[in-house]
C-alpha cells in the first residue's frame, strides 16, 4: 500500500507521545485503524480507552505539537533516499518483525536490502570477541553463503563479532542489514562508518530512531527485538554470562524463533553466556554452518532411493476451507517448503490471517511447520 504522507506524519507522532511504549502503540493502530483516527480522537482516547493512564492520555493529547519534528524527519528521509516503513506496508515491513506485538510502527531504511527474503540469519555476540569468535564467525557466515547464497545477514554494526559478521558476509557476497540504536544521520562507532557504507550496496541500515537521536544506552537493548523479530533464527557465537547478546536469545525465544550457539569451553569468559544458553534449553549447540542449516530445514538431503523413485501424487485432503485450500495449492506448487512470509505474498493475506490458517490445517494433519517458520505439505 502507499502510505500517505499524513498517515505518516501522525504515526511518526504517535511514536513520539509513547517513546518505548510499543505494545501499546500498536494496541491503538489496531483498534482505531489507522494513526489518523488516533490523531482526530487524541482529546478523547482517555475516555474511550479506560486502561490508558492519565499520563498517556495526556501525551497523546499533545500529538499536534510533535508535527513540526515530524515534518522536518519527512523532509530529512526524502532528501537523503531514506525509506520510511509502516507496519501496515505489507509489501515491504519486514513481516517476520510484524508478528511480534512490540514491533516498531516504523522502521527508517537505506540501501537495497530486501527484508523479506527466504532466509534471514541474525549473528550476534560480544563486542570483545576473541580471535576464536571472529574465526567462528567467519566461518558460520562462509558456509552460509556455501549452502544458501540467498540469505540475509542481520546484525548490530556493533564492535567485536556484529561487525565481523557484517564484513564475512560483504567478503562472501552475501547481502547485510545492520540495526542501528539511533537515527541514520550517523554511525556509531564512526570507525566502522566504511563498512555502512559498503553495506548500502549490498544490504543497508535500518532503524526505528528518527535522525539526531542522541546516542543513549537503553536504545541498544531496544532495538535487540528488531534484531531477533526479523530472523528464522538468531545466532549467539560467544557471549559472557552479562550482555546484549543474551537479551537477543531471550527476544528471539519469546518470538518463537530458532536460537543457536556455538559451546566453549569452561574457561573462557567470553563463551560463558553461550554455555549457559546451552545448559539452559534456550539455545541449540551448533558447531558449523551445516548444523544450522540442517536445524532449519534449509539443507534437503535426498537418499538415492528417494532420487531413483517417481513423483507421486498428492493426497487430495478432505474437508478444507476455500482459504485453506488456496493454501494448499501454493505449498503443492512450490518447489520446496515454503515460508509464512512467502505464503502470504502468494495468497495477499496479511501474517496475522496466514497463521490460523496453518494452525488449523496443522491440526488436520495437511502440513507441518517446521523450524524457521517453513511449512511442509504432506505427501507432496
Amino acid at each position: 500500500m502507499n502510505m500517505s504522507d499524513q498517515e505518516l506524519l501522525y504515526t511518526m507522532a504517535l511514536t513520539i507521545a509513547l517513546r518505548q511504549q510499543s505494545k501499546p502503540q500498536r494496541t491503538l493502530l489496531q483498534e482505531l485503524g489507522s494513526a489518523t483516527a488516533i490523531y482526530e480522537n487524541r482529546r478523547d482516547l482517555g475516555r474511550m480507552f479506560e486502561r490508558f493512564s492519565e499520563h498517556v492520555a495526556e501525551e497523546l493529547g499533545k500529538m499536534d505539537q510533535l508535527l513540526p519534528r515530524c515534518e522536518q524527519e519527512l523532509d530529512y528521509a526524502r532528501h537523503h533516499h531514506i525509506q520510511i516503513l509502516h507496519i501496515q506496508d505489507e509489501a515491504h515491513y519486514p513481516a517476520r518483525l510484524a508478528q511480534c506485538d512490540d514491533a516498531p510502527l516504523l522502521l527508517y531504511s537505506l540501501g537495497n536490502a530486501d527484508l523479506n527474503v527466504q532466509r534471514i540469519v541474525s549473528v550476534v555476540g560480544t563486542r570483545r570477541c576473541s580471535e576464536r569468535g571472529r574465526d567462528l564467525c567467519n566461518t558460520l557466515v562462509r558456509g552460509i553463503a556455501e549452502q544458501c547464497p540467498d540469505a540475509l545477514i542481520v546484525s548490530g554494526l556493533a564492535y567485536g563479532i556484529d561487525v565481523a559478521a557484517h564484513r564475512a558476509a560483504l567478503d562472501c557476497g552475501l547481502p547485510t542489514v545492520g540495526v542501528l540504536a539511533h537515527g541514520l544521520d550517523e554511525i556509531y562507532p564512526r570507525t566502522h562508518r566504511s563498512t555502512a557504507v559498503e553495506m548500502l550496496k549490498r544490504g543497508g541500515l535500518l532503524t526505528e530512531f528518527m535522525s539526531h537521536t542522541p546516542i543513549d544506552k537503553p536504545n541498544f537493548l531496544q532495538r535487540n527485538r528488531i534484531v531477533a523479530g526479523m530472523a528464522d533464527a538468531v545466532v549467539i557465537v560467544e557471549s559472557p554470562a552479562r550482555g546484549g547478546s543474551l537479551n537477543t536469545a531471550r527476544l528471539a525465544g519469546d518470538y518463537h524463533r530458532e536460537v543457536f550457539t556455538f559451546p566453549g569451553r569452561p574457561t573462557d569468559a567470553t563463551s560463558e553466556g553461550c554455555n549457559l544458553l546451552i545448559r539452559r534449553n534456550g539455545a541449540m549447540l551448533i558447531t558449523s554452518a551445516s548444523d544450522l542449516l540442517t536445524d532449519m530445514g534449509w539443507q534437503k538431503v535426498v537418499s538415492s532411493d528417494e532420487e531413483a523413485s517417481a513423483p507421486q501424487q498428492t493426497t487430495l485432503f478432505p474437508d478444507l476451507s476455500a482459504e485453506e485450500q488456496a493454501m494448499v495449492d501454493v505449498l503443492r506448487q512450490a518447489d520446496g517448503d515454503v515460508s509464512m512470509s512467502e505464503l502470504s505474498s502468494a495468497l495477499t493475506l496479511p501474517i496475522y490471517k496466514i497463521t490460523p490458517l496453518m494452525l488449523a490445517l496443522e491440526m488436520k494433519g495437511v502440513v507441518k511447520v517446521l523450524p524457521g517458520n517453513r511449512c511442509h505439505l504432506f505427501g507432496k
